[in-house]
């Protein structure tokens, strides 16, 4: 017999200790399994605005989308996620192009939908998705199912940088594909499977910035008897104890035994 997951969601989201405003935004909607975080660019109200809008837009086509088709397989979900996708692009760069004062603006995002056991994942800039699993001898390891798209982890992925060059660097916040910046977007899909016991989270690079992935790992792995809003918020006071260069957000998705 298949035993299927219990999803325990969370979510928190911090200004951090340089930014003046959060420019981050998360969204769920447990009843379809839909999770997202956008991480907003463009100056102060446009950030804010382009990952509002963005978030927003993708959670009300997607949940269109995927009750319109009724259906839980992958394909639909896959085209689920992407039509979402392309809808919070045009609505983000329809906000811009109607308010001049709001040109250029644009947001990250990362996106999950669980459906059983079945992950799918979507992304479009250098927000990330990291699935937690039991390894060798029971050791919790961190996997990152996203790709950056941004210009250091293109010139690493090249063998032009080295990783610790790109940490180095003062290029961090380049990146190259946004929701709402041009007129078509290219998001990437990932496919995992859920057992209980993994978690998944979905994080803006203000976490990241300051947390490794085997630090995040040692955070779930020591946190099993902290709830998932816990966890979220250990995460986040780490991320700020170590600078806290940006604004911070993690959506932590645990699958607990049913």
């Amino acid at each position: 017999m298949i035993v299927l997951p219990k999803i325990e969601a969370a979510a928190r989201t911090d200004v951090g200790r340089a930014r003046r405003s959060n420019q981050d935004t998360f969204g769920v909607d447990d009843e379809l399994g839909l999770y997202v975080v956008c991480d907003g660019m463009g100056g102060v109200a446009g950030g804010e605005i382009a990952s509002r809008i963005a978030v927003d837009t993708f959670l009300q086509i997607a949940r269109q989308e995927l009750l319109s088709m009724n259906a839980a397989s992958l394909e639909c979900t896959r085209c689920s996620l992407l039509r979402a996708a392309a809808a919070a692009n045009r609505a983000v760069l329809a906000r811009a192009n109607f308010d001049i004062a709001l040109r250029g603006m644009g947001t990250t995002l990362v996106a999950a939908r669980i459906a059983g056991d079945f992950i799918t994942v979507l992304n479009v800039g250098d927000s990330r998705a990291y699935l937690f699993q039991h390894g060798e001898a029971e050791q919790l390891t961190a996997t990152q199912l996203t790709r950056d798209h941004s210009y250091l982890a293109e010139q690493v992925r090249c063998g032009r940088l080295t990783e610790a060059q790109a940490a180095r660097s003062s290029l961090q916040s380049v990146i190259t594909r946004a929701i709402g910046v041009d007129q078509d977007v290219t998001p990437d899909l990932y496919d995992a499977t859920l057992q209980p016991g993994d978690a998944l989270l979905l994080c803006s690079d203000g976490l990241t910035r300051h947390l490794t992935p085997d630090d995040l790992a040692a955070i779930v792995s020591e946190s099993t008897s902290y709830s998932a809003d816990d966890v979220c918020a250990r995460m986040i006071h780490l991320a700020n104890a170590r600078g806290g260069s940006d604004n911070i957000t993690c959506l932590l998705l645990r699958a607990n035994p049913a």
